[in-house]
């Protein structure tokens, strides 16, 4: 794929970027660099590469998945300006 000044104009047009008439093909040339990389990176086989989250080898602590937090309702719905037997009251919006 390749870029020319009108495709880069509409781009930076869409992004709300001000590019000068000058330096539309300079900046055509560098995304045409940087898309040509992209390309290089299709042709990288990579069938027997697992995935991975980062490059050193890691893995997350697990922890017990219980409840450590709970029975402060009223302490919780105090900080709104209405409730109702434990639960935020709001005006009603759809009639």
């Amino acid at each position: 794929m390749s870029l020319d000044k009108a495709t880069v104009a509409k781009v930076a047009n869409l992004a709300r970027i001000k590019i000068e008439e000058k330096d539309l093909e300079p900046m055509a040339a560098e995304l045409n660099n940087i898309l040509g990389w992209v390309e290089q990176l299709g042709e990288v086989d990579t069938d027997d590469v697992e995935p991975m989250t980062s490059v050193a080898e890691m893995s997350l602590r697990w922890r017990a998945d219980e409840v450590t937090d709970g029975g402060y309702v009223e302490d919780v719905v105090a900080n709104g300006p209405n409730h109702e037997d434990g639960f935020f009251a709001v005006p009603k919006v759809i009639e």
